[in-house]
């Protein structure tokens, strides 16, 4: 099994690309996604990512 696991910000720009290059392979895509304010939750839903949202604290490193 394969898990593709991302902590994002704001990566709406990115985002699209990078899942549809894991999608195929990926078994399950895990996106945490850290105080977007644009369309990256939304993005990662339509590839059936498991998506959780923690607030943003100043550093991804919370988030790992």
């Amino acid at each position: 099994m394969l898990s593709v696991c991302m902590i994002v910000r704001n990566e709406e720009r990115h985002l699209r690309r990078c899942l549809e290059s894991v999608s195929l392979v990926a078994d399950e895509i895990i996106v945490v996604d850290t105080g977007s304010t644009d369309n990256s939750v939304t993005i990662a839903e339509s590839f059936d990512a498991r998506v959780f949202v923690l607030p943003w604290e100043d550093a991804f490193s919370k988030a790992r």
